[in-house]
């Protein structure tokens, strides 16, 4: 692959500087007094995530999911690097200096040819970047209030996208080769998703909650997107060409930090971590009418075969998520008695930031967390339930 050497730079931005603190899925960076215990700055996974890249004190390092073992690394003599992002398994890497000691200014994006261990391109604005993403034919940087699109061949400047403040750098890009190129990030209002879809030259916005938005997703071919909002209860899950909410799942009653979400390669699963230290694992299946008739029949007949108890007592809807068992009086009682919970969970053993997504084996849920800790775990698909740990790794 092509790339020029020296590009021109691009349109900058006049928004101002500001420390570097959180990206959205697939990839997360450090609090600033996270760094200190093992220089460890950022984590993210590939565009299929069979890898994962972490930005250290004083370089970065590639991992393999499975089997997990690290495949390579690159310690400088002097820097450090915030944000680390991957073209699948190329040679090709999107740096961002940062840490104590940056390696590159945090307001440059840096092309690293690994096979010749050199920059080969360089994007600069006048703010802090917040997030990249890559795919095969797109370099998307995302700033707190603006997105560029670039040609990967020759990093031509090819979009725009003006933002709300989006401190996270919040934006998804479908990975899939194909004509299909979709971005979702925020758009200019509160809760709002602005959905990019360039192969059909086609914008669409979403109001996706009332809060501010946390964290965003995308299936691999563009055609699902995934929110959570601030207050982290709940996942809602649209269709992208026309903005329908096509399903809603809950977390949890309490508010939440939601740090990473990610589909399964086939959008039967979703995968949801957060700062309370749980897994969730969602079933994915928007019923059609006569299957929604189905799932009012089936928990009604459960209900009528238990006793009286706790709305928490949880049921089976057709489509694998439990639910109250006083769902079947939705419309009647308040919207939490009608949630979906999760399908499947796993409690970290240590409370951390951390990252998720489903790995190539069937029914598996990779996590990689801040404090340097990999995990494979492993889900009943059809009685869901505690998950159970296949494999532990300390990578720092």
């Amino acid at each position: 692959m092509a790339l020029v050497s020296a590009p021109p730079e691009p349109p900058l931005t006049d928004q101002p500087k500001s420390a570097i603190r959180v990206t959205d899925s697939p990839s997360l960076q450090q609090q600033p007094q996270e760094r200190s215990k093992h220089g460890l700055l950022s984590v993210g996974y590939n565009q299929d995530y069979g890898c994962f890249a972490c930005g250290t004190e004083t370089g970065f390092r590639i991992y393999n999911c499975e089997p997990f073992k690290e495949t390579f690394r690159r310690e400088f003599s002097h820097g450090g690097i915030a944000i680390v992002e991957m073209l699948f398994r190329c040679n090709i890497l999107a740096l961002v200096g940062g840490g104590a000691n940056p390696k590159y200014l945090p307001n440059k994006v840096m092309i690293w040819d690994d096979h010749q261990s050199r920059c080969i391109g360089e994007l600069s604005f006048r703010s802090d970047v917040r997030a990249i993403r890559l795919r095969r034919d797109r370099v998307v940087v995302v700033l707190e209030h603006k997105i560029y699109v670039y040609n990967f061949s020759d990093l031509k400047l090819l979009h725009q996208v003006e933002t709300i403040g989006n401190p996270r750098g919040l934006c998804a890009l479908s990975p899939a080769s194909s004509n299909s190129v979709v971005l979702a990030c925020p758009g200019l209002h509160k809760g709002q998703v602005r959905v990019e879809q360039y192969g059909l030259r086609k914008t669409k916005f979403i109001s996706a909650h009332d809060s501010h938005l946390a964290c965003l997703a995308l299936t691999f071919d563009g055609r699902l997107l995934a929110t959570a909002s601030i207050k982290g209860t709940l996942i809602r899950v649209y269709n992208t060409l026309d903005g329908t909410q096509l399903q809603e799942v809950r977390r949890g009653a309490d508010r939440a930090d939601i740090y990473s979400i990610a589909f399964s390669t086939t959008a039967q699963w979703l995968v949801v971590s957060s700062d309370k230290g749980t897994i969730h694992v969602f079933s994915l299946k928007v019923p059609a009418e006569a299957d929604a008739a189905e799932s009012t029949t089936a928990v009604a007949a459960a209900t009528a075969n238990q006793d009286a108890g706790s709305p928490e007592s949880p049921i089976k809807f057709a489509s694998g998520n439990p639910g109250s068992t006083l769902s079947f009086m939705r419309g009647v009682l308040p919207k939490y008695f009608s949630s979906e919970w999760s399908f499947a969970q796993f409690r970290l053993p240590v409370e951390s930031r951390s990252i998720v997504a489903f790995g190539p084996q069937k029914n598996t849920v990779l996590i990689v967390s801040s404090e340097g800790s990999f995990y494979r775990c492993s889900f009943d698909p059809v009685n869901g339930g505690e998950m159970i740990q296949q494999e532990y790794a300390k990578f720092v």
